[in-house]
């Protein structure tokens, strides 16, 4: 059989109401709509699904038997179509977001706080795992999108927005104020006791690529496994640090860090956002993404 939804929908209205007028005014339509539409679909069945008496309608056995079945389905076509528009009020909803600890506390605290003011229904859940494990993770629907610092390498079937440029640099407390105001060459750097992130890092490896570049190798004298170590151990004066400078303007303005120039200059890169090309992006997504676009922190 094909047919039509309206007539099972109009069938359920009428047979929960027992009455074709409470059914025409739920459903929105008229009353002689309503009784013709159940005249057809009866004989669409083969069957009578109603008595007709004067203070109603009374269900048929056969009516019961199709009523109790076609029930659920109706139900959750409505409970699935409410949720839909939900959703695209931004009233229900979830945002996966990927991200590195790093830069959860220094770039997005601010844009979920600005979005959670204007959309507080939607529930928000930050994951953050390595890049190659949020690319995974992103791969098996777990993760909308993912924030990370460009360049990265990423697969072919994933798209990349950049967003914001940052600066990386080498850093240091009082202990080396000799080095102050001055631009040291990039290979002398390993004169002194360096203190860089692990080598897992995007950050790493982005330092790591350009002095290969440059026929520099640097020996760090400490490899740490997070940029906020890396900080605390420079400000005791344990080395020179690396790190991005944007995150550091108020160690940097308070004097108890200060960047050390060096030539070649390290080049700036950026935070972006790289999600699966094939992905349809959900409302709450495409708002949050603009809001990193066009929002200043």
């Amino acid at each position: 059989m094909n047919i039509n939804y309206e007539l099972y929908k109009t069938f359920y209205y009428v047979a929960k109401n027992k009455n074709i007028t409470r059914a025409s005014h739920e459903l929105m339509i008229s009353q002689p709509a309503v009784s013709k539409s159940m005249k057809i679909l009866e004989e669409q069945l083969g069957c009578s699904l109603f008595i007709r008496n004067k203070y109603g309608v009374t269900l048929t056995e056969e009516g019961k038997d199709f009523y109790n079945n076609i029930k659920p389905a109706i139900e959750m076509i409505e409970h699935a179509e409410e949720t839909l528009k939900e959703t695209l009020n931004l009233s229900y909803g979830t945002l996966n977001i990927g991200i590195s600890n790093t830069l959860t506390r220094k770039y997005l605290l601010p844009y979920i706080k600005i979005f959670n003011e204007k959309y507080p229904q939607i529930k928000i859940k930050i994951s953050t795992s390595p890049t190659f494990e949020l690319i995974t993770q992103a791969r098996n629907g777990l993760i909308d999108f993912i924030i990370l610092n460009l360049p990265y390498e990423l697969p072919l079937d994933f798209k990349e927005i950049k967003l914001k440029k940052i600066h990386d640099c080498f850093i240091a407390s009082n202990k080396w104020s000799e080095l102050k105001n001055k631009i040291i060459p990039l290979k002398e750097m390993n004169n002194y006791p360096l203190i860089l992130i692990a080598k897992k890092s995007n950050t790493r490896t982005y330092l790591d690529n350009f002095c290969e570049k440059n026929n520099i190798i640097l020996t760090p004298e400490m490899e740490l496994e997070s940029h906020s170590l890396v900080t605390a151990f420079t400000k005791i004066g344990m080395g020179i640090g690396f790190a991005t400078k944007d995150f550091l303007s108020k160690d940097l303005k308070e004097g108890s860090l200060f960047e050390i120039k060096t030539n070649p200059d390290i080049p700036p890169r950026y935070i972006g956002i790289t999600y699966l090309k094939q992905k349809q992006l959900s409302k709450a997504s495409l708002i949050f993404l603009n809001l990193l676009s066009n929002t200043k922190n």
